[in-house]
């Protein structure tokens, strides 16, 4: 009869449970495995979340139960939501950055989608509704169907850019963090209801629009980055009441606006001359064929 030694035993049965581990770690599939593409994604969704959480406690409740709304915590609570979808748009900008350098995981596109639809679909509708509320109680009702308006945009402008392959370097319709820089830009102007609520549906038609947007790259995401730091500057200037800092707000909001209209000009000027062009090469092309013939 063999005695096995009881320390010789403890080490088999250690040998075999880290192998057991290893087994499984290397079983795992790849679609539970995070990048670090996918943590910035997940503090993109974060920031969505929290953005909702500050328009909800520091607006609607004090607008609803009557306290605090028309002192400094309404519009630094706005000031704060706002701030966080920018960061959100950061997180956005730079996850796309990583993953194009570093590993990618599987459902790190899904992730994408889905934390962009907290943020730049849940977050603004969020923000369009309470403004509503707060502005007038008799505009609320259309305000949730502006507010839904803008949240459906954003979910057909996703659907449909995991379905469309576009041409490299260019996006079919507003980017969803760009529209939804916008709406709460016109939300913040603070302009006449019915203007606001124009603005806001103009800005979802865009986003599910086929107007080509030039993809965040190189300069242009350096651009993109200077401007949002930028943005959370005059927000924080807004919400301590430092000197000129509703003005500046209010100027920066109007820019905001002002590139969300004039971009889709230059857009479709350029594919309008492009088909002029194409349509004279065209045309030359069948002369020259005409004059070869006897």
């Amino acid at each position: 009869m063999t005695v096995i030694d009881p320390d010789t035993r403890a080490a088999e049965w250690v040998a075999d449970a880290e192998a057991a581990q290893a087994e499984e770690a290397e079983e795992m599939p790849l679609s539970l495995r995070l990048s670090i593409a996918d943590a910035l994604t997940l503090g993109n969704a974060t920031c969505g979340f929290m953005a909702v959480y500050f328009t909800t406690t520091g607006i609607l409740i004090p607008h609803l139960t009557g306290s605090g709304v028309e002192t400094g915590m309404a519009r630094h609570s706005a000031a704060t939501a706002v701030i966080l979808m920018l960061c959100a748009a950061v997180f956005d900008l730079f996850d796309g950055l990583v993953a194009r350098k570093l590993r990618s995981s599987p459902m790190g596109a899904e992730l994408d989608n889905l934390s962009d639809l907290i943020s730049f679909g849940l977050a603004p509708a969020y923000f369009v509704l309470v403004y509503g509320m707060v502005a007038d109680d008799a505009h609320q009702k259309v305000s949730a169907v502006a507010a839904i308006v803008v949240l459906l945009a954003v979910v057909l402008r996703l659907a449909r850019f995991s379905c469309v392959t576009m041409k490299d370097g260019m996006f079919q319709g507003m980017p969803s963090p760009f529209g939804a820089l916008t709406v709460v830009s016109i939300v913040l102007l603070e302009l006449p209801f019915i203007p606001t609520l124009l603005a806001i549906i103009g800005t979802a038609w865009l986003m599910v629009s086929r107007v080509e947007y030039p993809k965040p790259r190189g300069v242009l995401a350096v651009a993109m980055l200077s401007w949002i730091v930028g943005a959370m500057a005059l927000l924080a200037a807004w919400a301590f009441d430092a000197p000129g800092g509703a003005f500046l707000l209010q100027a920066g909001c109007a820019l905001q606006v002002v590139l969300g209209a004039v971009i889709p000009l230059f857009a479709t000027a350029r594919r309008v001359n492009t088909f002029r062009d194409n349509r004279r090469e065209s045309r030359e092309a069948r002369q020259a064929e005409a004059a070869q013939l006897p």
